[in-house]
């Protein structure tokens, strides 16, 4: 069944000038998360979700494909659990190469925890399976259709939907049997992540007024915001956590790391951010900073390939 998409904020349509938006070549880094059985949740992210253990070392491990982190895991063993209608994370995507890949990696969960399958949605734009890990967490397991096929409606929005999307079909259709088995992973990033929080108005003043991502799709209790015309590196929602003040610490969502193309785009985000009076803690490499609900995001520029 199709979401409804509203007609869209009209600040979203003027035009804004390259200074106001993010780089064309943002990309999403690594969700860390806070969790209390690491070896569990490395068990989890690696042989269920097929993501390469990259580093692990003491209370932290990082996981993530050639050399890519997606997932930084960290144990502590003094913070209570997240509450569902707190914000915080809904899910952590993760895009994989193609449909084949996906399938590799959506057989694997069906073998090693099958009771974390929430559900599946053929979103027009990607295909999508969907997971809670051992501790609460959302997963999104997803590949991308090519861009020329996505589809706009009237008013310049991307067209967004959630259509049935039979998962044993899908394995069906891209797993052969006589194919050979891959001796490495799947292919995958962190594609885009996505936020509960305690009112959409908010949360577009400063992810899209501010920060400088786009609107891509609007669907009135969730908003879809990107930079460089991808579907979404960023989605809000206030299905679970209309309300919500600022975040508890708890497990879950530690922080969200945003790539930037070049130091000079941070350096640019820093002043952009200082103008709109948010505080910022710049070490040279890392700008950090606290989203209106506390959620503490990082950027930083985008590391060397095979580099974490």
């Amino acid at each position: 069944m199709s979401l409804l998409i509203q007609r869209p904020d009209p600040r979203s349509l003027r035009r804004r000038s390259a200074d106001d938006l993010l780089s064309d070549g943002t990309t999403m880094g690594a969700v860390e998360l806070l969790v209390e059985d690491l070896d569990g949740m490395i068990a989890y992210y690696s042989t269920g979700v097929t993501l390469d253990v990259l580093q692990h070392s003491g209370d932290a491990a990082m996981l993530g494909h050639d050399g890519r982190v997606v997932v930084r895991l960290r144990r502590v063993t003094d913070l209570p659990s997240w509450r569902p209608n707190q914000a915080g994370l809904f899910h952590t995507a993760v895009l994989f190469d193609d449909d084949a890949a996906l399938a590799r990696a959506l057989e694997s969960m069906a073998r090693f925890a099958p009771g974390t399958f929430t559900g599946s949605a053929d979103h027009l734009y990607s295909q999508a399976f969907y997971f809670t890990d051992p501790e609460g967490n959302g997963v999104e397991l997803y590949a991308d259709r090519l861009r020329e096929t996505w589809q706009r409606e009237a008013n310049g929005l991307l067209s967004l939907a959630s259509n049935f999307l039979d998962p044993n079909e899908f394995l069906r259709t891209n797993l052969s049997p006589e194919a050979p088995r891959p001796a490495t992973a799947p292919g995958s990033t962190l594609g885009h992540v996505h936020l509960q929080v305690g009112d959409i108005p908010t949360g577009r003043e400063f992810y899209v007024d501010t920060l400088g991502f786009e609107v891509m799709s609007d669907a009135g209790s969730a908003l879809f915001i990107s930079a460089g015309g991808y579907h979404h590196h960023i989605a809000l929602n206030t299905w679970n956590s209309a309300g919500a003040g600022p975040r508890a610490a708890s497990l879950g969502l530690g922080q969200v790391n945003i790539d930037l193309p070049t130091a000079e785009d941070v350096s640019a985000l820093e002043e952009r951010l200082t103008d709109h009076r948010v505080t910022t803690r710049h070490d040279g490499a890392v700008l950090r900073f606290e989203d209106p609900w506390g959620t503490l995001i990082q950027v930083a520029q985008a590391p060397a390939p095979g580099v974490a």
